[in-house]
């Protein structure tokens, strides 16, 4: 359940709202392919079919699932690298995505983004961000555009608790407070930003707080929910269509593997990762599913058969796809040939 803390007290989420049998089916859906694509990922890292960096999402689901059914397909949604998910989440297929992290022509981004950089102009999904908190004045960018346009859109601003602390979230969120726009901002906290935890590099360990600062409405929700994940958004985006201006939600969340693929994650005890377990927000639907009779075991399997053959799909599609061409290596780039200084 989300608290809101700020000067306007802002009605808190509320997880025992009904929903319908279709919705948590979908839900339940969204949150296994989001965990069998960074499962079936991480194997394929495992045999050198995919290089470079590679942040998995896995743990945190629920925030996908509660994205995709608080949001409009045209939202804009930003985000930063640990993004797999989000994309997913989007409406963006698992084999373009599988395809673009091998590197692949196929992929959604031509193979030339990777793990870090998925982008879709038609799913409204604008990555995928390497920088540490870059995404956080370009969402704000965004949210500015569709307030010149008029229109009703949100754009949803993700980041991670170690960008929380970047000079640029200040300066986004003074903005964007002073100018009311339509910008939901979301701090996935994990805990852990790399290897260090969110208490040995922030002084505000409840880091929805940060927004009190700029008056901003703030709330902090349980992210292993994804009830709780779906209230928080939707209630936010009713404030933010309004035209009362921004949000800020702190989602508390878990990341069950390293930082990334090379990260042995000896920074945190077996205890504190089994409690975390313990909340699994995929086998936690799943169970509620079949303990409320919300759906049958074979509805479940039945899910579960297809996306297996949509992952096995993905990775052969991954596999049989083409490279880029080396003579493609400057396409897409911001490079002109009427600026000679460039070449």
């Amino acid at each position: 359940m989300a608290e809101v803390m700020n000067k306007k007290k802002t009605k808190s989420t509320n997880t025992k709202k009904a929903f319908s049998k279709k919705q948590y089916l979908d839900w339940y859906e969204m949150m296994q392919r989001v965990r069998w694509f960074e499962e079936r990922t991480l194997l394929a890292y495992s045999k050198q079919l995919i290089r470079g960096f590679c942040h998995v999402y896995i743990g945190q689901e629920a925030i996908a699932g509660g994205l995709a059914s608080a949001l409009t397909p045209e939202d804009k949604v930003v985000t930063a690298y640990r993004q797999h998910g989000v994309a997913l989440s989007r409406g963006m297929d698992s084999a373009s995505c599988m395809a673009e992290l091998f590197g692949k022509a196929t992929g959604c981004v031509k193979g030339k983004g990777g793990s870090m950089h998925f982008f879709s102009k038609e799913h409204n999904y604008f990555g995928g961000n390497g920088i540490v908190g870059a995404q956080i004045p370009i969402g704000t960018g965004m949210a500015l555009a569709e307030k010149h346009r008029k229109t009703k859109n949100i754009c949803v601003t993700m980041f991670g608790d170690g960008a929380a602390r970047q000079g640029a979230l200040y300066e986004a969120f003074n903005m964007a407070m002073t100018w009311k726009l339509p910008v939901l901002y979301i701090v996935e906290n994990n805990g852990y930003a790399m290897g260090t935890s969110v208490s040995r590099t922030s002084n505000v360990q409840e880091l929805y707080k940060i927004g009190s600062s700029f008056e901003m409405p703030s709330a902090q929700v349980d992210g292993m929910s994804v009830e709780a994940v779906h209230n928080a958004i939707s209630d936010a985006a009713k404030h933010i269509r309004s035209g009362k201006g921004p949000f800020f939600l702190e989602i508390k969340t878990y990341r069950y593997k390293g930082h990334s693929v090379s990260d042995p994650a000896k920074y945190r005890t077996k205890d504190e990762l089994n409690e975390y377990k313990a909340q699994d927000p995929v086998k936690m639907t799943e169970a509620k599913i079949i303990s409320e009779k919300i759906a049958t075991e074979k509805e479940i399997q039945a899910i579960k058969d297809r996306l297996t053959k949509e992952m096995d799909d993905a990775v052969a599609f991954a596999e049989s796809s083409e490279f880029p061409l080396s003579s493609e290596l400057y396409d897409d780039n911001y490079v002109q040939e009427d600026y000679p200084f460039l070449s």
